[in-house]
């Protein structure tokens, strides 16, 4: 969310910023916060000129009752009772104003970072990098499920049975095999100096609110009936919200926290082939990284984070590459993003696998999470990046773990969370 003096002083940057992200249905939005911005000023102003002559007045009518000047009294009694009744309408108006404002200002996206290559959705993302040699095997690769069954590890019917679609349940070697990539994914992250989180996995509305868009809110979040309760979509939202509120010392800057968490999507909109199996899902595992830092260090603290992920995955012989995301791919809150993507022998290309983001102070201004130095109260900068989210890296682990004979290696790192094996053998 952007500072409405901030709109208020560079109208033009903040329309320029919609029609880069491609949202000029919002343009309009800027034109009536500003006329609100200015009617809210103006009751502010005369909110504060009635009670100054209220207030003065009260203190003559004491002594015109002493002076006998009775009915000059009543007179100023009704002039305070009529400001008294013009404060409360205007108090009334006051609230609804600053209502909208704030809701549109929910709604305007956050000014995208310079860097940022302008197009309109994901096909006009721009490769940055990649690492390590996509290799394709001379034996075809089969669908991930279809290796999974292999190993008797899959089983979407009765998932379905149970839950419908977009659920599985994982069984034998590929469950303990999506245990233990969790659980490296664990110890990578506090091997690197962050601290590891178990958060809620429920969070209330404010939390949501402050920590996505209300449209990414619509697309993918769980209300619980009667409750003001969410299931979380990824572990960021209730650690972003732990620090709803709070004023935070310089000197404890940057917090840096890797988080487990199960997650819960609508997937709204989600369709295509790669739907299928468990590419896209309402119920998935992941492990997280989280930062809260000065506002300096927010462009440092994005390149470390995503390239923690690129370590990781290559760690485990996985090709990946790294994806600038463009304007109109951008969530509203989001000053940048880069995707990384595995390569999938199967498809012969890559896929997304990751997200890291930097939103600048937007969620820490919706949450209130505010820092304390030397130079006065400033807003914090917030950034969160995966660091596995099986299943669907386990996609990218399988296909280029596979070998001829459908049995699938087991990276070296990896082996003593596996209780050292180096092989899963077909059943």
């Amino acid at each position: 969310m952007l500072d409405i003096r901030f709109v208020r002083e560079n109208p033009e940057v903040v329309k320029q910023n919609i029609r880069n992200k491609f949202q000029d249905a919002k343009l309009p939005l800027v034109d009536e916060v500003l006329e609100l911005d200015k009617r809210n000023r103006e009751i502010k102003q005369e909110v504060e000129t009635l009670r100054a002559n209220r207030n003065k007045m009260s203190k003559q009518i004491g002594g015109l009752m002493k002076q006998g000047k009775k009915e000059e009294a009543e007179e100023v009694k009704r002039q305070v009772t009529s400001f008294a009744d013009r404060t409360a309408e205007l108090t009334e108006e006051e609230k609804a104003v600053e209502e909208r404002i704030k809701t549109i200002m929910m709604t305007i996206p956050n000014i995208i970072d310079p860097s940022v290559p302008i197009g309109k959705d994901d096909s006009e993302n721009v490769e940055v990098e990649r690492f390590g040699e996509p290799v394709v095997p001379d034996f075809e690769v089969p669908y991930h499920t279809e290796i999974m069954e292999k190993f008797d590890g899959i089983d979407l019917d009765s998932a379905r049975r149970v839950a419908g679609n977009g659920f599985y349940y994982l069984m034998g070697d590929i469950a303990r095999l999506h245990s233990a990539v969790i659980s490296y994914a664990r110890d990578f992250m506090i091997n690197r100096g962050f601290t590891y989180c178990v958060p809620p996995f429920m969070i209330r509305s404010d939390v949501v609110t402050g920590v996505m868009s209300f449209a990414e809110m619509d697309a993918m979040m769980y209300k619980i009936e009667g409750e003001d309760l969410y299931l979380i979509g990824t572990s960021e939202h209730s650690m972003i919200g732990k620090f709803i509120d709070t004023i935070i010392s310089e000197e404890k800057l940057p917090y840096t926290l890797t988080s487990y968490s199960p997650c819960f999507r609508k997937e709204k909109g989600a369709h295509g082939l790669e739907e299928r199996g468990v590419y896209r899902i309402h119920q998935f595992e992941k492990q997280e990284m989280i930062v809260v830092c000065k506002p300096e260090e927010s462009k440092m603290w994005f390149d470390k984070l995503w390239k923690n992920t690129v370590d990781l995955f290559r760690s485990l012989d996985i090709p990946v590459r790294t994806l600038e995301c463009c304007s109109g791919d951008l969530a509203d809150l989001k000053v940048k993003s880069i995707d990384v993507e595995a390569w999938s022998p199967r498809q012969k290309k890559y896929f997304e696998v990751g997200s890291c983001s930097n939103l600048g102070d937007a969620q820490a201004r919706r949450l209130k999470i505010r820092v304390v130095g030397e130079g006065g109260k400033y807003f914090a900068h917030t950034l969160n990046n995966t660091v596995v989210a099986p299943p669907r890296m386990l996609i990218a682990f399988l296909e280029n773990n596979l070998n001829q004979d459908g049995s699938v290696r087991i990276p070296a790192a990896l082996q003593p969370y596996m209780g050292g094996q180096t092989i899963i053998s077909v059943k």
